[in-house]
């Protein structure tokens, strides 16, 4: 079911399917809620699966020039309110993991897990700041251009073409996953849906985020930590220390993948969230 509601008087798109605990599917820069279909759909076999449009990306209309990361929080709450959820799982791909962060600080008590998928809890570097004024530059002009680059930075290197149907032990009716040349493709259409105006905007809430690794060593719910071993986007080294910070946590390393695992590794991603998502939900709430 796809279903609207407004934000600080801007229209946001979210869509709402199966039935039971709630998961909050947010997408990663810069992409929309229809990233999640395939990986969703699975999901929705066995709880409540929410995705929505962040502000200025797919459906849901822009909100100021820059979307920070509290505001992106803050929009997940109000869909989520919308509902009627108050407790729930989130699940935030890269910049939708920042935006996790900025939540799991303002909202704590929402949550039940969190998984950080291809995402960091630390800021961005003196370096990266300036990588990141120079794609504003690049999208102003060239934002098709921006787009293709990005993308085809998003696979790792000799991608793995999934291979049959997934196993029962995600719920499988049959149904098989597409090969990835299909999935790049539609990767593709998706971000070139944005407009330069959300692509700025969500450029400078990324950058001007602040170091949240705190939150995690706070946290008082699981951590599901999922990275890529081919990843050009975060360093897998780099991003390895801040996976001992939460009391509560566990680690998925997969072997053949870049920045989009719920592709390049479908069903070893989905049983992983699914046997963690069991778990948090089985847990009690004090």
């Amino acid at each position: 079911m796809i279903g609207y509601t407004t934000f600080r008087k801007a229209k946001i798109r979210y869509s709402d399917e199966g039935k039971g605990r709630a998961l909050v599917l947010v997408h990663g820069f810069p992409f929309n809620l229809n990233v999640w279909e395939e990986f969703s759909a699975e999901l929705a076999k066995h709880f409540r699966v929410i995705t929505l449009d962040l502000p200025g990306f797919g459906e849901s209309e822009n909100i100021g020039y820059v979307h920070s990361m509290e505001l992106m929080a803050q929009c997940v709450k109000e869909v989520m309110d919308n509902l009627g959820l108050r407790r729930y799982i989130l699940i935030g791909h890269s910049m939708g993991g920042y935006a996790g962060l900025a939540f799991g600080e303002l909202f704590p008590d929402n949550l039940r897990g969190f998984v950080m998928f291809h995402s960091s809890s630390y800021k961005d570097s003196d370096e990266k700041k300036i990588d990141r004024e120079r794609s504003v530059e690049t999208i102003k002009k060239k934002r098709k251009s921006f787009i293709k680059v990005f993308v085809g930075n998003l696979f790792a290197p000799q991608p793995q073409t999934p291979k049959g149907a997934l196993n029962s032990a995600i719920g499988n009716t049959g149904s098989p996953f597409r090969g990835l040349g299909l999935y790049l493709k539609k990767v593709q259409e998706i971000a070139n849906s944005a407009s330069a105006r959300a692509l700025v905007a969500a450029t400078e809430g990324m950058k001007n985020r602040k170091d949240r690794e705190i939150i995690l060593r706070f946290a008082q719910y699981p951590v599901l930590f999922i990275y890529g071993k081919k990843d050009k986007i975060l360093n897998l080294e780099t991003m390895l220390p801040q996976t001992e910070t939460p009391a509560d946590k566990e680690v998925l390393i997969l072997e053949n993948a870049g920045h989009m695992g719920f592709y390049e590794a479908q069903e070893e991603t989905l049983n992983a969230i699914i046997k963690f998502a069991n778990r948090c939900f089985r847990m009690r709430v004090e």
